[in-house]
């Protein structure tokens, strides 16, 4: 779990406790909490969607938040530690920085020219609503994990209706898989995901019957015709 911190940013921390690690070495606490997946900047106003010229996408923020709660609800430390790792690589992208306040369970990003040497500067900070911060106590979304496999089971069963034994037994399986490892439904899922559900899921963890193997890719685009939506491009398995 991201290590625990109770610094505020009119606060500097002591930064000799060694147990902080490398994913949250940033010392950094805003004056607001939030609750549920509202995303706000450390003034405690609510973050605009979209994009800021000076600040993080809120589709990065989405998917940050995503990544850390597959990371804090993962058993598998190597699950863990590849959410934890996606999560950094795409805040630092931006020039951000990602880590777990654990006293309030709220993940902060900011960027990273407020830090050196591990300890947040404060000469640094002009704007110190740059920082945004997403609460993890509440269920969020997609970590209201119940009802995204509750949605996905349901859809399965559509499948069986619509297509039969042989594809529902294949979306099931595309359904452990998006709810388990991607925390999302399986009409949110990426061309990226749907190929790693092929490439590595599918052949490692699950015992497919020859004729179910054979149309597993077939069983994918029926689940979104029967949901109603496109799939994304993806390349069917050899």
């Amino acid at each position: 779990m991201d290590d625990p911190t109770s610094d505020r940013f009119d606060q500097p921390r002591d930064r000799s406790d060694p147990a902080l690690d490398r994913s949250d070495s940033a010392s950094d606490q805003s004056d607001v909490s939030t609750s549920g997946s509202a995303h706000t900047d450390v003034s405690g106003h609510e973050a605009a969607g979209g994009s800021d010229e000076d600040g993080l996408p809120s589709s990065v923020v989405e998917e940050a938040e995503r990544l850390t709660r597959l990371a804090r609800n993962a058993t598998d430390p190597d699950e863990r530690a590849a959410s934890l790792d996606r999560r950094d690589s795409i805040v630092a992208a931006h020039d951000y920085t990602a880590r777990v306040r654990e006293e309030d369970e709220t993940l902060v990003c900011h960027p990273d020219e407020w830090v050196v040497d591990g300890t947040v500067r404060f000469d640094r900070i002009d704007d110190r609503s740059a920082a945004v911060e997403v609460s993890l106590s509440g269920p969020g979304d997609p970590d209201d994990w119940a009802a995204v496999d509750d949605a996905n089971r349901e859809l399965v069963e559509r499948v069986r209706e619509r297509a039969g034994d042989v594809h529902a037994a294949n979306v099931d399986r595309f359904a452990d898989f998006m709810g388990n490892h991607c925390a999302k439904r399986m009409t949110a899922a990426s061309s990226a995901e749907i190929e790693q559900f092929f490439g590595e899921y599918y052949p490692r963890n699950t015992w497919p019957e020859p004729d179910e193997r054979a149309v597993v890719a077939e069983s994918i685009e029926r689940l979104f015709d029967v949901a109603g939506e496109s799939p994304p491009p993806f390349s069917r398995p050899e």
